[in-house]
């Protein structure tokens, strides 16, 4: 398939969420029509809280579904920047609260701990059924940012690993991070990249050089930018 996928332009953040929320639950639902089970990996972020909100109201079987994360700040749950917190409070209730969460973070003595913990525990999600995933202004996506000494190894199609530890560095991250890698992700039977503003657009249009790029590159599966002002 081509390396830049179709812009989907929506007028506004309520219909891209809406657009993405009946994606995922469409290949969530095919994908448990062929198998027992389906796997869902979600990201953090704002943009991605109204998608959970409605796809937490949408009666799938979710006891069949498991639900991980593309990246997560090296922060317990309890954290007010931790992505699994931003999960099971918006996706992981209602209808959707019984579905079968894997967590990245773990108590771990180090990330590096927790990334070989989370690469045992999510090998039977792969390939995952959806990811949604958004974008950073500098064409990140995960955990895997321009610049970072970690990036040649998550940017791998064929590495081999699912999981990697993402050292804190200057411009980013802040914070330590876990982050799936191009690997893992590539494998998905669709990809949503869930973006907002112009700035985030004209990366789209406009480069082939940056992290999100070589997702585009790398994955034989659907790919769905949806995109909104």
């Amino acid at each position: 398939m081509s390396s830049r996928p179709e812009i989907e332009v929506c007028e506004t953040a309520e219909e891209a969420a809406l657009v993405a929320a009946e994606a995922i639950a469409s290949w969530l639902a095919a994908g448990l029509d062929e198998n027992s089970r389906a796997s869902f990996v979600g990201t953090g972020g704002s943009s991605p809280g109204p998608v959970y909100d409605l796809l937490s109201t949408l009666p799938l079987p979710w006891d069949q579904i498991s639900v991980t994360l593309s990246d997560e700040r090296w922060v317990p749950p309890t954290s007010p920047d931790s992505n699994e917190r931003q999960l099971r409070e918006r996706l992981m209730v209602g209808e959707a609260a019984c579905a079968r969460f894997v967590p990245l973070w773990s108590d771990a003595p180090t990330a590096e701990d927790a990334a070989e913990a989370a690469e045992a525990a999510l090998a039977d999600l792969f390939p995952a059924d959806v990811v949604l995933l958004g974008m950073g202004e500098d064409g990140h996506f995960a955990s895997l940012f321009p610049g970072s000494p970690v990036l040649e190894e998550g940017l791998d199609p064929f590495g081999g690993s699912l999981v990697i530890a993402v050292p804190a560095g200057d411009p980013a991250p802040a914070i330590e991070r876990l982050s799936l890698t191009l690997y893992a992700l590539k494998q998905a039977f669709l990809t949503i990249v869930l973006v907002r503003g112009e700035a985030k657009r004209r990366i789209l249009e406009d480069r082939d050089d940056l992290p999100i790029h070589a997702l585009f590159r790398a994955t034989d599966m659907p790919v769905r930018v949806i995109w909104s002002p």
